[in-house]
């Protein structure tokens, strides 16, 4: 075949296609399982960061399973349902009417009788998704920590709710006033809520993103109310 003709042209860049297209196909394919790996272990990474554990890089699975003493799913009503928490897309559920949601709850043990329940949250920020986990006490309503990380804010604006110095604010917050679910509101610096809910300062210059770190937990916190309520009256029985 002339090498100069345009058939050959067309014919050798076919091949080239399907050869590199098959090369690429089976190199995803061979490290899809190290890929799936890596992202589940940045999940438990971020998890154990709401209860202010940085594991090293060759043990996040092994400080997961020892600190993740349980993990189950409940509903809106704080009844559990069956399934593998993990595997919950949670920022799909955030989307779902609260009665339709499947809950993620992580139990997390630090010493005896020390239990945290970690549970994910999920909006939006100005340039895209925002997410985290906060992790309240045993007595279903003060904050033990909380942990919060972004897609594409804008670095020292929005960003900053990924920093100690903003999560760490709502440690000791409570979630409960009177018996009544209130959850943590984010404000404006110099400013408090009118309700009486525990609060926290938003990011300066971070408006929009700091009213996506409220928004976020009132919707998906506010679905675990049930949950939460039933840990408070367990503790006084």
């Amino acid at each position: 075949m002339n090498k100069q003709s345009n058939v050959y042209t067309i014919i050798y860049i076919i091949v080239m296609v399907v050869v590199v297209g098959a090369a690429l196909a089976f190199t995803a394919l061979g490290l899809k399982s190290r890929q799936q790996e890596n992202i589940n272990a940045d999940k438990m990474k971020q998890i154990l960061a709401s209860v202010h554990i940085t594991p090293a890089k060759d043990s996040v699975t092994v400080d997961f399973d020892r600190y993740i003493t349980r993990s189950l799913i409940v509903n809106s009503l704080g009844e559990e349902l069956p399934g593998n928490a993990f595997d919950i897309n949670t920022a799909e559920e955030a989307k779902k009417p609260v009665d339709q949601r499947a809950l993620p709850v992580y139990e997390c043990t630090l010493a005896p009788g020390d239990v945290k329940y970690i549970v994910p949250v999920n909006g939006a920020g100005l340039w895209g998704p925002i997410w985290g986990y906060v992790a309240i006490d045993s007595d279903g309503s003060t904050v033990y920590g909380a942990y919060f990380a972004h897609q594409g804010e804008t670095p020292g604006l929005g960003a900053e709710i990924e920093k100690p110095a903003f999560s760490d604010q709502f440690e000791g917050k409570h979630m409960f006033k009177d018996d009544k679910f209130l959850p943590v509101a984010v404000m404006k610096a110099g400013q408090v809520p009118t309700n009486g809910e525990d609060y926290v300062d938003g990011i300066s210059g971070g408006t929009i993103t700091s009213k996506g770190v409220g928004s976020m937990i009132d919707n998906c916190i506010g679905a675990y109310s049930m949950f939460l309520k039933t840990l408070s009256e367990n503790q006084t029985r």
